[in-house]
This record gives structure tokens, sequence and C-alpha cells, in this order.
């Protein structure tokens, strides 16, 4: 009796054409062209995630740069300004104040001025 590997096979082609959903022309029909996007897809996706804290950290700090600077103020000399009087708040909750509680942010841009020239 010879084994067959048919089951196999089509279960692997199932799982490819699967993840293929959606692709461009051949790539989603085609079992070869649709096995490199997919893996090419798949690697992309890893680096970006990879990517994305730092883009997110970037778009964060650029938002405080925008908020301080209505308030008189540059980023370095901000964040100088917060580690001096030891305020241990990260980037990404900073900006969050900054968009939903002007007021709080406002203090928080007086302590900093008060700690860089102190």
């Amino acid at each position: 009796m010879r084994i067959k590997y048919s089951v196999a096979r089509n279960r692997r082609k199932k799982k490819i054409f699967k993840l293929a959903k959606g692709y461009y022309g051949d790539k989603s029909r085609r079992l070869r062209m649709a096995t490199q996007q997919v893996k090419k897809s798949l690697m992309h996706a890893y680096v970006d995630r990879k990517d994305k804290k730092g883009n997110m950290r970037s778009m964060w700090i650029l938002r405080l740069n925008a908020a301080v600077r209505e308030h008189g103020m540059s980023y370095s000399a901000f964040i100088n300004g917060l580690n001096k009087a030891n305020v241990e708040l990260n980037r990404k909750m900073l900006s969050e104040i900054a968009i939903k509680d002007p007021l709080s942010f406002k203090q928080l841009v007086e302590i900093a001025a008060k700690s860089a020239k102190a």
C-alpha cells in the first residue's frame, strides 16, 4: 500500500490560499505566486510590528511638541523640566493628557518651566 499526499497537500494549499485572499491578480490564485507573496507579507508584518512602536513614539513626541509650543516652550525644555521635577509620566500619557485635559497639561508645563529655571 502506498501513501498518498493529497490530503496533506490540499490542507497546505488551502492554508496558503486563505492567507492570500484579496491579493492582486494571480497572487491569490496560483500556488507559487501566492506562496511567495504570503511569505513576503508575513515578513513585512513581523518587521512592521517592531517599527510600529517607534512610529507611535514619534507621533507622541510630535503631539507633545505642538502642545508645549502653544504654551511658549520647546519640547526638549519641557521634558528636561519634567525630569528635573521627578515627574515620571511617559510620552504616551503626556500626549493623552495634552489632548483630553488641557488644564492639567498647562499645570505640567508650569511645573516643567519652574524646575527648568531652578
